[in-house]
């Protein structure tokens, strides 16, 4: 009524002047102040630090597609990300799992936001040794007895940390199903410090994501991979085999040790966050996940038979 009243008095010309708050007033829950579009801007994304390798990548190609855009991804242990859902300035949260329905309801109701969800890759948790070590090859019970402090080799089980990481829950929840880690194990600063660890400890053994020395184009990869070595697992389908951790393996799952790649995306309007994730889904996206040694979730995957002759 108080609308009516003012533009009964004021003339015609001036109520030009107030279209534009009245449409920002009409705008309704999914407004927000952002400035980013899908190519320019800056936002803040939350990422499991066991992917900094490859999210790494998909920024530097995304920003050198897209000049005016700027992506700060802040990695940290994977709790630490989901603790991000609630937090307003992180627009993608990049883990090994999504929000759960509490965590859901809670960006629906509380923040007023519909996320987005998608598993962009899979990876795979590669089990690391000295280069001098005996042992690089185990089974999953020899791996289990390591980490519950049953066995009697004489090595000493190192994490990207003991409570908060991707890494750890991933072997609490998939290999120990909810056993506790033996209080021998010792915990790095992050994936990197695992590395270090093991190069110079000869009867450490490491676990670390794929990501970090699956890629034996990588320059920093082949360096890390001249001061550990790779070991292999007990393949699931066939007794007495033993695989490591490569494209093939994880996508048939003959690698026991596989998980999701998954983002989330938070943000109310069709913003730079969306537009990053969406890359990660396009065919140059997934090439980036291949490229990297990780197991594209979206892109055809092909096995040829082949032939070695002399």
């Amino acid at each position: 009524m108080i609308l009516n009243t003012l533009l009964k008095y004021l003339p015609k010309w001036s109520i030009l002047l107030f279209i534009p708050f009245l449409l920002l007033g009409c705008s309704g829950e999914g407004a927000t102040s952002g400035t980013d579009t899908r190519e320019s801007g800056t936002i803040h994304i939350s990422v499991d630090e066991s992917f900094k390798p490859i999210i790494d990548s998909q920024i530097q190609v995304y920003e050198s597609s897209y000049p005016n855009a700027k992506i700060i991804a802040h990695y940290k242990p994977e709790a630490d990300c989901l603790r991000d859902f609630a937090v307003d300035s992180i627009r993608v949260v990049v883990a090994t799992r999504a929000y759960t329905p509490g965590e859901k309801a809670y960006l629906e109701d509380s923040m007023k936001i519909l996320p987005a969800r998608m598993v962009v890759a899979y990876d795979a948790v590669a089990v690391v040794v000295h280069p001098t070590s005996a042992d690089s090859m185990f089974t999953m019970q020899e791996i289990r007895d390591l980490l519950t402090g049953k066995t009697t080799k004489n090595l000493i089980p190192v994490f990207d940390g003991l409570k908060a990481t991707s890494t750890v829950r991933f072997v609490i929840d998939s290999v120990l199903r909810g056993g506790t880690l033996s209080s021998k194990v010792v915990a790095a600063e992050s994936s990197e410090g695992v590395i270090d660890y093991v190069a110079r400890t000869r009867n450490a053994i490491g676990f670390i994501g794929v990501s970090w020395v699956g890629n034996k184009e990588d320059s920093s990869q082949l360096t890390f991979l001249k001061k550990i070595k790779l070991a292999h697992l007990e393949s699931t389908d066939r007794p007495g085999g033993f695989v490591q951790p490569v494209q093939a393996n994880i996508y048939y799952r003959r690698y026991p040790m596989v998980r999701d790649l998954v983002y989330v995306v938070k943000e109310a309007h069709n913003g730079l966050g969306h537009a990053f994730a969406y890359f990660m889904t396009t065919n140059r996206g997934q090439l980036i996940f291949k490229r990297s040694y990780l197991m594209p979730a979206l892109m055809p995957f092909t096995m040829r038979d082949a032939t070695l002759s002399e």
